[in-house]
Parts: C-alpha cells; structure tokens; sequence
C-alpha cells in the first residue's frame, strides 16, 4: 500500500536539535529534494520538508550562499526551483556528456516565432503569418512542439476553429524565467538591440 504523499514518516519540527542544526538540516532535505527532482520544485512542496512557520525563501536563500563557488547554482524558474549548471560550465559539459538533444539548436528565426509566441499567447499560424508577413509553417511549429517549448492553446472562435499555441512550463525552464512576467518588455529589447521591425 502506498503512503500518503502528505503524511510521510518525517520529523519536521527538529525539536531535539539546537536552532543551528536544526536551520542546516531544514537547509539539506530542500538540497535532497532539489537534487532529486528533474523539474522545478513548487513553494508548497519545499514546505512540507520544514517546521512549520519557517520560511523556505530564506532556506533556499542560505542554501543558494552555501553553494556559491560551486559549478551548479539553485535557480528560480517556473514558479518553483531546481538546480542547474551555471553557464560559465556549458563547454565544458558539451565537451565531456552527450547532452546533444539537451540542446535547444533553434534557428534565429525558430526564437523569433517563439518570442512572438510568448509575447502574444494565444496565437494561431495566421496571428503569426500577420506578426511575419509571411505563412509559417507546420514543421517549425512541430519543432517547437517537439522540444516541448509550445503547447496547444484554445481554438480561436473564428470559422474553422483553428488551434492556438501558448509557450510551456519547460520553455519558462529553457529560457530560466520564473513566469512570464519576466519577459523583457518592448523597451528592455530595443535598448538591446533585438528588436527589428518586420
């Protein structure tokens, strides 16, 4: 029979060890659970590892110094966190690992049609040949499909009922977004240099 996910057999208060120990115990079940987990971990999942009434921003806060100089960082994403390499250690794990379909490998034009994609959500092939000028097609679509960095949205209400297509919780994880809140607006990408008018 299996347990209760919401009960386990687990000693949350630590009442038997000083408030230091107790503070870096708290500190090494969110590493255990980080660690373990292959997506991020959502706010309220982290809670049910700690006493009550402790603050798992700050765990994840400490946990994120303790592990400065280190070559994997805790990174806030998709309304939850996960570890993840830092950057600065890509060649290095590209050289060594297979990580070949880790890859995004999207072409210019593949992110252009999903930054319009997440900027206007839901949006069918026609909202994005009016975006384009131009017809886009149904294997660039799949691509993105494919790596899972777009999902089907609601049918538009016109004749035809054509799908739409809304950005996925693994493209906020690909692009180390917590939501999408965190696009850059209009301004932040001009003064970048990445906008240009089509």
């Amino acid at each position: 029979m299996a347990k209760d996910r919401s009960e386990p057999d687990l000693d949350r208060e630590l009442a038997d060890l000083p408030p230091e120990l107790r503070w870096r115990e708290w500190m090494r079940r969110i590493e255990a659970v980080l660690f373990a987990s292959a997506s991020p971990v959502p706010r309220e999942d982290l809670v049910r590892v700690v006493g009550q009434g402790v603050s798992v921003d700050l765990l994840v806060e400490d946990l994120a110094a303790d592990l400065e100089g280190r070559a994997f960082e805790v990174a806030q994403v998709a309304g939850g966190w996960i570890f993840r390499t830092r950057p600065a250690y890509a060649p290095a794990i590209r050289a060594a690992a297979d990580v070949g379909d880790q890859l995004l490998e999207l072409s210019e034009f593949d992110v252009a049609v999903l930054a319009a994609i997440a900027y206007h959500q839901p949006i069918t092939r026609d909202g994005l040949k009016d975006i384009f000028g131009k017809e886009i097609s149904r294997d660039l679509i799949g691509r993105l499909h494919a790596r899972d960095l777009i999902g089907t949205g609601p049918r538009s209400p016109r004749r035809g009922a054509p799908y739409s297509f809304v950005t996925t919780e693994q493209f906020l994880i690909a692009f180390g977004l917590e939501s999408l809140r965190d696009l850059p607006d209009r301004e932040q990408l001009d003064d970048a240099g990445l906008v240009v008018d089509v």
